[in-house]
């Protein structure tokens, strides 16, 4: 009987492994992809839709446009995964079973148990998210006036907090809308444990664009017109949570090794589980480097670790030794709306830079992966966009 392969999730992990799946396979195993929507989303693009929402043309690729003809796609919520029976359980009750699985299936955001924080924020992991948060801000745009403008806040100052809060001071500026950005950050500084400099570069476009910067005091309270940050209560019309991720909700219960404070599973550097035909990368996954530090849980990650991933299945199949992985991390390219500031990349003797160049570098970053995965001529078409 033929070896059946099963892929969750369609982000970058899931888009990656199908790609090095089948590339490695060629015919030997059945591969079946599974996500609970049919397209693959350029994630790092997506607060692109806040300002415009159109851009989603350009960042949603169709599953049918990254697999072979060869390869079964499965639309469905993942509810379950029985390890000991190696069965995917769907949320429509239909059931897959597989030989080996490779689980993708991203995070979710965290909310720390903040009361209230879940029901009143809007959260950036997804279109909808993006959509949801355009819709809000433009609605809150509408009822306010220049004398008694609305207010964004954005909660969390990592990459996804500065690069929401500038597409809403982009917005703001597009359409001379009423509105004040402010950003919230618990820890002392924005992009916490980066670069100093890099620090500095964009807190200074965040202030060249009027986006309010508060650090080190974390949100005690949420309610619905107001959170408590500190001892200071501040008023809002939209709240943007990008403080944190988790694993899915679903993974609670899967009999795997997870860690206990983020419902992630555990793997090797090979990606394999406890469980030795389950594997899994991405967001979903812990993986502990040499240095001790788990593996930083982004884009650029999730797509490299994916190739290998799909390469140790294979060999798994074949009963061939798995290869190892280790992250190198390629530098930084942050957008603030029309802006971008870039880190680490290319070996450059200029370590942070903005400007054009830096717009330039992010752009080749979405058309590269876009390229990768469909053909360069769709990426060519989203480089405006980008």
């Amino acid at each position: 009987m033929t070896t059946q392969v099963v892929v969750l999730g369609s982000g970058y992990a899931g888009a990656g492994a199908i790609k090095s799946l089948e590339d490695e396979l060629r015919g030997q195993a059945d591969i079946t992809w599974i996500s609970d929507v049919d397209y693959h989303l350029v994630l790092h693009e997506v607060h692109r839709c806040i300002s415009d929402p159109s851009v989603q043309e350009k960042i949603t690729i169709p599953i049918e446009e990254i697999k072979s003809p060869s390869t079964r796609f499965v639309e469905g919520h993942v509810e379950d995964v029985a390890v000991d029976t190696r069965a995917v359980e769907l949320a429509d009750g239909r059931t897959i079973e597989y030989d080996y699985l490779l689980v993708g299936v991203g995070s979710e955001t965290a909310f720390f148990g903040l009361d209230g924080l879940e029901e009143h924020a809007h959260t950036l992991n997804s279109l909808e998210d993006a959509l949801g948060i355009h819709d809000a801000t433009r609605d809150a745009a509408r009822q306010a006036t220049p004398d008694d403008p609305a207010r964004v806040v954005v909660g969390g100052a990592g990459l996804s907090g500065i690069q929401a809060a500038g597409e809403v001071a982009r917005f703001r500026d597009d359409v001379d809308a009423p509105l004040e950005v402010m950003l919230v950050e618990g820890l002392d500084s924005i992009l916490p444990n980066s670069d100093s400099g890099l620090q500095r570069a964009l807190r200074e476009r965040l202030d060249e664009r009027d986006v309010r910067i508060r650090t080190g005091d974390f949100i005690r309270e949420v309610d619905a017109e107001s959170i408590t940050v500190g001892d200071e209560e501040i008023a809002y019309d939209v709240l943007i949570w990008t403080g944190g991720i988790t694993g899915r909700r679903e993974m609670a219960s899967v009999d795997l090794e997870k860690d206990h404070d983020s419902n992630r599973v555990r793997v090797e550097t090979t990606f394999r589980t406890n469980d030795e035909r389950v594997f899994a990368i991405g967001d979903a996954a812990i993986i502990e480097q040499s240095s001790g530090e788990p593996v930083p849980p982004n884009a650029q990650a999730a797509w490299d670790a994916a190739e290998v991933a799909g390469e140790n299945i294979a060999r798994a199949i074949r009963g061939q030794p798995l290869q190892t992985w280790s992250y190198e991390d390629k530098g930084t390219a942050i957008s603030i709306g029309e802006d971008a500031v870039a880190h680490g990349v290319l070996n450059l003797p200029i370590t942070t830079f903005g400007g054009l160049p830096a717009r330039l570098l992010k752009k080749a970053i979405a058309a590269r992966w876009i390229a990768d995965i469909t053909s360069p001529g769709r990426a060519l078409g989203a480089w405006n966009d980008m």
